[in-house]
């Protein structure tokens, strides 16, 4: 008799174990549901801040420092440019003879993005690579451009000096000064390797980007944009939107523009016009002397619609800033961006 009264004991016992496992084990598994189906206030901000900085056009979490490369946009030479795809902005700058030249931003492009014809430095393009933090690539440069570069104001890479990062090819039989081409892996390799120059910046980042398009089409001062003409002299610069792509082709000289060992057209999501004001010869009456800073009038151009903008820029080494005519910083849409400075006697023309 006393035996049953103990299995009974026993086996009360067990049920009563079963019951406080199983228990647990549910305020377990609902306990942890709870948590992931209801994150916390913290959680939920560092998750809308992840998603913000996802920007397909450049990584805004990398700290790789930009390389600007001075780019051939010589009339003739324009059919056998290469690698502007890869840069995230590129600048066009007026230089001498009432011509231009492309100022291209690269980082964390791949190491074998052929980039080229790489042309001669401007003095004036230093002010604009130091927006970035960046190591500046030529090959050539003119006096003031060297004198400056040789005071360390800012890291460089001279095919004129060394010419290692870069070769020469000439399937078009160009003049020699067009037919100069380097790889970013080159220009990087040669920059930690050559140079000994740091590849890190905390500093690098010049535009506000928008994680997806800006629609400018509430402003009142918006203006349709489909066509965009940036006479520079002997080159004219056009930008075509194509509604269905929502990116503007470049065309120069009547000539729709296009990388010449991918065929791919050259594209921009973005047009920024910087309108300065003015420019002088330098002393030895060759060279232009741009008056890039101080502040001056522009637009922002993107999505088939351009905006009036202001811009400032303190001093040759302060990066230059973008805003409304209200005083707000422009945010980009998330794509590539041209930087189109001109001086004020050619006429921008938007329509």
């Amino acid at each position: 008799m006393e035996k049953k009264k103990l299995n009974k004991k026993v086996i009360i016992i067990g049920i009563v174990l079963l019951v406080v496992i199983i228990g647990i084990v549910l305020f377990l598994v609902l306990g942890n549901n709870k948590v992931e189906d209801k994150p916390t206030k913290k959680e939920k901000k560092e998750e809308v801040e992840e998603v913000k900085e996802k920007v397909d056009i450049v990584d805004l979490n990398s700290k790789t420092r930009p390389i600007t490369v001075s780019i051939n946009n010589t009339p003739v030479a324009v059919k056998v440019q290469r690698g502007l795809n890869s840069a995230y902005i590129v600048y066009e700058l007026p230089t001498e003879g009432s011509t231009s030249r492309l100022l291209a931003v690269f980082k964390d492009a791949s190491d074998d993005t052929v980039i080229g014809t790489v042309r001669s430095a401007r003095h004036n393009f230093i002010d604009f690579s130091k927006e970035h933090n960046a190591i500046f690539a030529s090959y050539g440069w003119s006096i003031y451009a060297e004198k400056e570069l040789k005071t360390n104001t800012i890291d460089y890479i001279q095919g004129i000096v060394q010419d290692k990062p870069f070769w020469r090819e000439n399937p078009e039989n160009l003049a020699r000064e067009h037919t100069v081409y380097t790889t970013y892996g080159n220009l990087k390799d040669f920059a930690v390797n050559d140079k000994g120059y740091s590849m890190e910046s905390d500093s690098w980042k010049l535009l506000n980007y928008d994680v997806g398009d800006v629609d400018l089409s509430k402003r009142e001062d918006v203006m349709t944009a489909d066509t965009v003409v940036i006479p520079y002299g002997s080159v004219v610069t056009v930008f075509k939107y194509n509604s269905e792509t929502k990116m503007y082709n470049r065309v120069v000289n009547d000539v729709v523009t296009t990388d010449y060992g991918t065929k791919e057209e050259f594209t921009t999501k973005n047009i920024i016009v910087t309108r300065l004001n003015g420019y002088e010869m330098t002393p030895n009456n060759i060279y232009w002397d741009l008056y890039d800073t101080g502040e001056g009038t522009g637009y922002y151009i993107t999505n088939g619609q351009a905006v009036p903008i202001k811009w400032y820029k303190e001093s040759r080494d302060s990066k230059t800033k973008y805003t409304y005519n209200d005083g707000t910083e422009i945010n980009v849409s998330d794509g590539r961006t041209y930087i189109e400075v001109h001086v004020p006697n050619k006429e921008v023309t938007i329509s």
